[in-house]
């Protein structure tokens, strides 16, 4: 996924100019979200547009999609024009604290793929720092506007480290969201979940429904059936 281009069933993302590139956890994302009946949509962090697009594809609804990254802005614009649903697509340039002391929305869906790599080396450029740590954006702040953006009976969906997803679910809780679904995401079997897909609402759930998946098998570098049955809408 490294190439300036990704081609999906029916639209195409260019990434050339931005530092995160499309990868699996995004389309993970984009594709495990349970989007029917949205109406109004926000993507926080939209990167390429990538989840933005996806969640285009499958609703009518209109979808905000918040870039503080200038380059990555543009080329989210770009692509966003560029696929069929170009008119209930509206990306900002904005940092996502700005967009939520500005706007008067309230959004049924709202899903981030946010910076995680808090104790990993700085990277060499600031855009691909602004991207993988959670510098201009943390945890505590995505929590905390997502709550005030969402409508009463709204939904938040994020995809987070695994070891961190507990404290992370507790963070939430705070603010009188709570786990509705939730995904382990596993690379092969053999190996321990890398990723936590998180759903969240107001409404507290006793049991939320859990579940797992693998997306390679352990013997090949092909993807499993699960994971093909959960992104076919999208890839070729």
């Amino acid at each position: 996924m490294s190439n300036n281009y990704f081609d999906f069933r029916q639209f195409t993302i260019c990434q050339d100019k931005c530092a995160m590139k499309v990868n699996t956890d995004g389309v993970l994302l984009g594709a495990w979200i349970d989007a029917d009946g949205t109406q109004w949509i926000l993507d926080v962090g939209t990167g390429t547009g990538l989840i933005a697009i996806m969640l285009a594809q499958r609703t009518t609804a209109l979808i905000d999609a918040v870039e503080i990254d200038q380059n990555a802005a543009e080329q989210a614009r770009q692509n966003a024009e560029a696929s069929p649903w170009y008119d209930r697509i509206t990306v900002y340039h904005a940092s996502f604290q700005e967009f939520a002391l500005k706007t008067t929305s309230r959004y049924d869906l709202i899903v981030s793929n946010p910076p995680y790599y808090h104790n990993a080396l700085k990277s060499i450029t600031k855009s691909r720092t602004a991207a993988r740590h959670a510098v201009s954006l943390d945890y505590q702040n995505l929590i905390d506007y997502s709550e005030k953006l969402l409508a009463p009976e709204g939904k938040l969906y994020v995809i987070v480290p695994f070891d961190i997803s507990d404290v992370f679910i507790d963070h939430v809780c705070l603010n009188e969201l709570y786990v509705h679904r939730c995904m382990k995401v596993r690379s092969t079997a053999s190996k321990q979940p890398s990723r936590m897909i998180l759903e969240f609402s107001r409404e507290k759930k006793y049991r939320p429904h859990s579940s797992e998946l693998t997306i390679m098998l352990d013997d090949s570098r092909s993807y499993t059936e699960e994971y093909k049955n959960l992104t076919v809408e999208y890839y070729l």
